[in-house]
């Protein structure tokens, strides 16, 4: 059997980086407290089954796959799970669990590798002559035995681009129909950045939906696989987009401390400290005002990301004047005033029955804070009780009363 030398290039640089990533990732959210996450399991599975149909094309292109013949197309299976782990993930990010008889979406992953039997055991003069019929046609062919199992056992193997090109859309499109119902019942318009976690679910799932394009566009091209290098690179774009997802929500880079923030000054330092202020009191009511018709339309305090400065944007005003404005009219800093909003709508979360089973480490995200520590160090300073403390009252006595707001 004649084999040709590894090929090295950009394309293949760009793959083995996204399958180097996406292994990274993969472990990175099956591991420690972020596994407790459903949604982070479902996207772990999905980065490491990535990176295996990747790594095939990788190996692939690359020629190495002369060298290691056992392996090809050992990922085809993978191909029926990427779709439904994508839209797994998205409906337990929304959702914060799994639905009903989600196992069932897994059928056609299951029945794959079933078929998939009679290739694995297949000789290697028969893998090898595969790998040239797809990649080096210009190459002899080596004889084959006579006598061996069927290679395909449903006789679909030559409609593999087909059947994945549909699984991605239908899921893809059903996953983007969940965002938009999100969207719908939190009150804001489809492209809205906030909440932020919708935001990051609608951009990656776009982006997901142009795979299904690509493949229609890309396969016809080439002659069987021969186009599987630039959909690997676009694969390798999505994994690293989702990396661009974490960190952008990662409490390394948040300025949010993880400590609970000083208490609030007293009315005597409040009013030295802005004594000389030219703050008017119409302007302060304005602004208040306004504030509290962007709480009630916005909930900007569920953000991530929200700083002072950010919401003395929105305001139109300035962080000082805000900053005083707070002090002088609400008595609390900006941190308090934010953790203030976020508790009470952790309680509510804990009071509410579609949302009393979710995970406090769940809530604690969907308030708005990235680290878990800072959700419990605020609940604990606001309501003298543990998340779980507070839970437990409310399932033992209950509905309690959240928290007032001060604003």
């Amino acid at each position: 059997m004649q084999t040709l030398p590894v090929q090295l290039d950009l394309f293949a640089f760009i793959i083995f980086l996204g399958v180097a990533q996406g292994i990274f990732l993969g472990f990175f959210f099956l591991t420690g407290e972020r596994s407790r996450s459903v949604a982070n399991r479902c996207l772990g599975y999905l980065m490491l089954s990535l990176s295996a149909v990747i790594g095939e094309m990788f190996l692939c292109y690359s020629n190495y796959m002369f060298r290691l013949l056992a392996f090809v197309d050992f990922s085809e299976p993978l191909n029926f799970a990427l779709a439904p782990l994508f839209f797994l993930f998205v409906y337990a990010r929304i959702w914060g669990r799994l639905p009903k008889r989600w196992l069932w979406h897994f059928v056609p992953t299951a029945l794959w590798a079933i078929n998939a039997v009679s290739w694995l055991y297949q000789p290697i003069a028969v893998k090898y002559n595969n790998y040239l019929h797809a990649y080096h046609p210009e190459l002899p062919y080596a004889a084959e035995p006579i006598h061996y199992m069927s290679e395909d056992f449903f006789n679909l193997r030559d409609y593999i681009s087909e059947m994945t090109l549909l699984s991605c859309l239908i899921y893809n499109v059903a996953a983007l129909l969940l965002i938009y119902q999100a969207y719908r019942q939190a009150g804001k318009p489809f492209w809205q950045n906030t909440p932020v976690r919708l935001a990051q679910l609608r951009n990656q799932c776009i982006l997901f939906l142009i795979l299904p394009a690509l493949i229609a566009l890309i396969k016809p091209q080439f002659y069987e696989d021969l186009g599987d290098y630039l959909l690997a690179c676009y694969l390798t774009l999505t994994i690293y987009g989702t990396s661009l997802n974490v960190m952008a929500g990662s409490n390394y880079i948040s300025d949010e401390p993880d400590v609970s923030p000083p208490p609030p000054e007293t009315p005597i330092e409040t009013k030295k400290k802005y004594e000389k202020s030219a703050l008017s009191e119409e302007l302060e009511d304005a602004v208040l005002g306004k504030l509290n018709r962007l709480l009630e339309a916005e909930k900007p305090y569920l953000d991530s990301d929200l700083s002072l400065p950010k919401l003395a944007a929105r305001l139109d005003t300035s962080p000082h004047h805000l900053s005083q404005l707070l002090n002088d009219r609400l008595g609390q800093t900006f941190f308090d005033w934010l953790a203030t909003y976020r508790i009470a709508e952790a309680q509510r979360l804990l009071n509410e029955a579609a949302t009393a089973n979710l995970k406090i480490d769940e809530i604690a995200e969907r308030v708005g804070y990235n680290s878990p520590s800072a959700f419990h160090t605020a609940f604990k300073r606001l309501t003298s009780q543990t998340p779980a403390q507070y839970r437990q009252l409310v399932a033992s006595s209950g509905s309690l009363p959240t928290s007032s707001r001060s604003a």
